[in-house]
């Protein structure tokens, strides 16, 4: 499955012909063996049942293709894939696997599915809670209303029963997480993708987001390219730097990634922005 949607992703709209020998070719997925045409319509019909990706077909042309869906599925299938074939891959890769470097991170498998089926059931959750700010762990009560990964750490986003607030909380951070049998209503208009628009990072802000200018070097513009900091992101290019323009809140997840390029860049504006970067640097300096 993840070898034929990846595939026809890939290269486009592609004949069967042309996919059966790529099949073919694919020793390690294939062994060799041909792909039968009643395989793949099997293939094609699992594809869309595990991935729900549509391959569509082109009569005129006879070409097989990926049929568009919205950004969110788009994102979240590309994911999936993604992370499926470097299991895939990491597997079939014991005997070297002391070459293999990967960043240790907080596990959140063991949490992760049962905040999924608490979306899925629209149904509370209850766990306690170590806040980094707090000396002692609390029980908290949350309606969830999605899921976030970020920096390779997983958050749940959802209104606090108690606080009537929606609040963030790290999944690595969480002890004795259970779903109650308290049902609830995800408020109408609530949207994940809106929630966190003009958002770096997983804090928010009640304030207005703002219009932002980074002077950068070349270099560092490079990586700007490859991997925008936001959505928002576009370029006005100079001979020694460019210029990127955003829209998004002043929080502490923009601050500190904004620092962590030191010398690479310039706020530019706005004035309070360029204050906060200042006040850090100075706050640095003098430890």
């Amino acid at each position: 499955y993840i070898w034929i949607i990846d595939t026809i992703q890939r290269r486009g709209p592609i004949t069967f012909n042309e996919l059966r020998s790529q099949w073919k070719a694919a020793r390690e997925v294939s062994g060799g063996n041909d792909l039968p045409r009643r395989s793949f319509l099997n293939y094609r019909n699992g594809a869309a049942e595990l991935f729900k990706v549509d391959i569509g077909y082109n009569a005129s042309t006879y070409e097989y293709y990926i049929n568009n869906t919205d950004d969110s599925e788009s994102r979240m299938r590309n994911w999936l894939l993604d992370s499926m074939s470097l299991s895939g891959m990491m597997t079939d890769s014991k005997e070297i696997a002391n070459r293999i470097m990967v960043e240790k991170v907080p596990s959140a498998r063991n949490r992760l599915p049962i905040i999924i089926d608490a979306l899925k059931q629209l149904k509370r959750i209850s766990f306690t809670y170590k806040a980094y700010d707090r000396s002692q762990a609390h029980t908290v009560v949350i309606e969830p209303y999605c899921v976030r990964i970020f920096k390779q750490l997983w958050y749940v986003i959802g209104s606090n029963v108690k606080d009537k607030k929606i609040k963030t909380y790290a999944l690595d951070r969480m002890n004795d997480l259970r779903i109650t049998p308290d049902s609830y209503i995800i408020p109408e208009g609530f949207n994940a993708e809106n929630y966190f628009a003009d958002c770096f990072g997983i804090i928010t802000s009640q304030g207005q987001a703002k219009d932002i200018m980074l002077r950068v070097k070349p270099m560092q513009a490079k990586y700007f390219r490859s991997l925008p900091l936001h959505h928002s992101q576009r370029e006005e290019l100079h001979d020694e730097y460019s210029l990127f323009y955003y829209h998004m809140h002043l929080t502490y997840d923009l601050i500190q990634q904004l620092l962590s390029y030191g010398p690479e860049i310039e706020v530019v504006s706005p004035r309070e922005l360029r204050v906060a970067i200042k006040q850090k640097l100075d706050d640095a300096l003098k430890q």
